[in-house]
């Protein structure tokens, strides 16, 4: 991949051998088959075991590294969001830095293990997420040994992650779409403070008021105004936006609504799902941003998905959960490696294509032909066979492509 070396050079302060060591890494998470960690890692390149582990060890200006790879695989006519969201990660042991209980929705439970917290930036015209940074989440009061104050809550921990990364968003992002567990005020709040709309899911049963818009009564006092609590059962009050393109049994419904606890107005749109008549479900959306289209509202939450697909292939592929060193400085360079090969993959795939259509990208398909290139390499080096002759024999395109799959 030509676009690492680009990156890499453009980077201050590198030096030769961690620049050397990083344009190996990342091809050879591709590469290898089975678990991605430092004896495995040893197996398929030249570096040994203690070396990969002392690298691991060695800072690095991952958010700068995940900037640089999504600005150049990002269109400037595409429509960009950011997303954050956090992802559990099984581990064992009792010594491993940040230990602790994080709830796991595979699980549907809190479990013991380590959580990342992640924010993203979604191309919504694409339909492709780029990491932008990764940090552990500290574990509660008790467990593995964290420097953070005893009243900080994750909330908090998640709202200062925001803070310091904001200046690295693209300026066309005005969006950020988190899910319900985000709808806190504190949260919120900081969100709106960075000039962002969040937007996210509230319970069914949130505390919202519908805004008056009558006549003011002569009266003494300040003048009214709340109209009645919002029942989200009952949207005689709401002005209907019909069915959605994709899905004509989804009906689309939105209100200018109070929230009590976020102490804002919001924009609210409920998704009716009207495929079982008898047992309709819903779905409850809301932004700040009063002036949004409830269409387009919908449209930017469905792409914040997109962040979950960077969870899935980076457990299924690159290793996000493989790793098994202790120290906090080695668990941070592991698991910014594992997203930031996804993202290089995404961004060499995203720069053949020249229209702004959906992506169709295959993480499984990348990594068997990877694979299958390191072998025919091998087997051109170690039997001494002509590299040119045997690139341009018109079997060669066949045998790199063996066993990839379609997305």
């Amino acid at each position: 991949m030509t676009i690492i070396n680009d990156i890499l050079q453009q980077m201050p302060g590198l030096g030769q051998p961690q620049r050397k060591f990083l344009a190996t890494l990342f091809v050879t998470i591709l590469v290898l088959r089975g678990r991605v960690n430092f004896r495995n890692l040893s197996r398929y390149c030249n570096y040994s075991e203690r070396t990969i582990a002392r690298q691991f060890r060695e800072p690095f200006d991952w958010p700068d590294f995940h900037q640089r790879v999504l600005m150049t695989a990002l269109d400037p006519r595409a429509e960009l969001v950011s997303a954050h969201d956090a992802s559990f990660l099984p581990k064992s042991g009792k010594q491993t830095f940040g230990l602790g209980h994080f709830f796991n929705g595979c699980a549907n439970r809190a479990e013991r293990g380590l959580e990342i917290s992640t924010l993203a930036v979604v191309d919504v015209t694409r339909r492709c997420a780029f990491t932008l940074a990764v940090a552990q989440t500290p574990p509660g009061d008790g467990e593995a040994t964290s420097e953070r104050d005893p009243d900080e809550t994750r909330v908090d921990f998640y709202k200062q992650q925001l803070r310091e990364q904001r200046q690295r968003l693209p300026e066309r992002v005005k969006y950020h779409c988190v899910d319900g567990y985000f709808a806190k005020k504190k949260y919120i709040d900081t969100v709106v403070e960075l000039q962002l709309h969040p937007i996210t899911k509230l319970r069914h049963d949130a505390n919202c008021l519908f805004l008056y818009t009558g006549l003011h009564p002569h009266r003494r006092g300040p003048r009214r105004k709340y109209d009645g609590k919002v029942n989200f059962h009952d949207l005689r009050r709401f002005e209907a936006l019909g069915p959605l393109e994709e899905r004509a049994h989804v009906h689309l419904y939105t209100a200018l609504v109070w929230h009590v606890s976020l102490k804002r107005k919001l924009r609210v749109v409920v998704l009716v799902n009207r495929k079982d008549p008898p047992k309709p479900r819903s779905i409850v959306l809301a932004s700040t941003d009063l002036e949004l289209n409830g269409h387009k509202l919908v449209a930017f939450y469905v792409a914040r998905f997109q962040i979950e697909f960077l969870f899935r292939d980076g457990k299924q592929f690159t290793g996000l959960a493989d790793c098994q060193a202790r120290a906090e400085a080695a668990l941070d360079f592991h698991f910014n490696a594992s997203l930031a090969t996804l993202n290089l993959a995404r961004a060499e795939e995203l720069r053949t294509q020249t229209d702004q259509s959906p992506q169709v990208f295959s993480m499984a398909s990348w990594k068997q032909r990877q694979f299958n290139e390191r072998l025919l390499d091998l087997f051109i080096a170690n039997l001494a066979l002509d590299p040119t002759w045997v690139k341009n024999h018109p079997g060669y395109d066949e045998l790199r492509t063996y066993g990839a799959i379609a997305a």
